[in-house]
């Protein structure tokens, strides 16, 4: 499932394989989105930027520089005051929106069954294979 953001993407799993177990439907015929958030708040005199990914913010501090720079990454959409959410998730002018394809909900379903079902070994190669790519913050 390549969501742009992995915070939350546990949830968005969760939610995606319900959809496609119990309401396919709401997915076969393109009603189901999720929000695509920033990774990213950057600001500098006082005008403030979101940016979707560590690439986007390298080439926003290359552009603008790294001096007298404030720059805000944010875990999850809990972390945003109701005005960053209004501006970067619910205003249908800015925010970025997934069409959610049967493609996606099925690699979802897929993931989910391998993370939370009785099979071990299937679990452990998942978190092996994908272990050096995960962001966690300790």
């Amino acid at each position: 499932l390549t969501l742009h953001n992995s915070d939350g993407n546990h949830i968005s799993c969760l939610l995606l394989t319900f959809f496609y177990r119990y309401m396919p439907d709401l997915i076969k015929n393109g009603y189901v989105y999720v929000a695509q958030p920033p990774l990213f708040k950057v600001i500098k005199n006082k005008k403030t930027t979101y940016v979707r990914d560590e690439e986007s913010l390298k080439n926003k501090l290359n552009e603008i520089g790294d001096s007298n720079v404030v720059v805000q990454r944010f875990k999850g959409l809990g972390e945003m005051d109701a005005n960053e959410l209004e501006e970067t998730v619910m205003d249908v002018n800015t925010r970025n929106l997934k069409q959610i394809t049967v493609e996606d909900a099925v690699e979802a379903d897929n993931i989910f069954s391998i993370l939370m079902g009785d099979e071990v070994e299937p679990r452990r190669e998942f978190i092996m294979k994908h272990s050096k790519s995960a962001n966690i913050d300790i």
